[in-house]
């Protein structure tokens, strides 16, 4: 019983967190945190569920015309090489996590306080400061075994450079290619996954499956918006306190 409450657990943060663009990397650590999993299983098999579900969530918002390189490109430049890099460091990450989680809570009240973001205010990207952060996420995102979209749809949303929806999209290429990325620095270290990984894959892609397809074509931007709000959250929960 406790296993299949895992696995319904796990379907449930796939959907909740595709519907948004993320692979739910932060969801799946926190759920095997809670059941007690050996800290060596769960970075490499929280990278690898990451890795399908984005990829689900980056075809259907990409197929439905919601994708822009252009977006995505900066990010990526400076980020998946770093990604390698924070994937062959092995440290204690506490006091990224709570940095992390505080800033997730400042993202979190803006969004709430401001929820309009529609086409007319989107603005140039500064390509300078995407190729910084980029850096910054990638690294982190390698080192703590997120894909860095929980933290890069905020900053896009906040500085307004995408629509709800391609934020989304571009979220989950970037989880894509650094989760990859955090997954092949940590394969050169050697790396153990969960005994119960195959369960997990098949709870985690039919929950994709159904939550990008939700947010690709049936959520509007602003029901999108709050629930990115309920990710966040609970990321910045599982950041500070687990």
């Amino acid at each position: 019983m406790e296993e299949l409450i895992f696995l319904l657990l796990v379907f449930l943060m796939a959907m909740l967190y595709s519907s948004v663009g993320h692979g739910g990397a932060s969801g799946y650590l926190a759920l095997m945190a809670l059941f007690s999993f050996p800290p060596e299983f769960m970075r490499p098999s929280a990278l690898l569920l990451n890795i399908f579900v984005s990829s689900i969530a980056l075809f259907s918002y990409a197929r439905n015309g919601h994708f822009r390189l252009k977006l995505l490109l900066p990010f990526i430049i400076t980020s998946v090489p770093l990604a390698f890099v924070g994937g062959l460091i092995t440290v204690n990450p506490h006091i990224f996590k709570i940095i992390l989680g505080i800033f997730l809570l400042i993202a979190i009240a803006r969004m709430i306080y401001n929820p309009r973001n529609n086409d007319a205010e989107i603005r140039e990207i500064n390509k300078p400061l995407a190729f910084a952060i980029g850096i910054f996420l990638g690294f982190l995102s390698g080192l703590i075994g997120i894909g860095g979209g929980i933290i890069l749809s905020p900053i896009i949303i906040l500085m307004k450079w995408g629509t709800m929806k391609e934020t989304a999209a571009a979220s989950a290429a970037f989880i894509l290619v650094n989760s990859v990325a955090g997954l092949s620095g940590q394969i050169s270290q050697g790396f153990e996954l969960a005994p119960e990984i195959g369960y997990m894959l098949g709870a985690a892609i039919l929950g994709g499956l159904l939550g990008s397809y939700m947010g690709s074509v049936k959520i509007t931007d602003k029901a999108l918006k709050y629930a990115l709000s309920v990710v966040l959250t609970f990321a910045s929960y599982k950041l500070l306190f687990l």
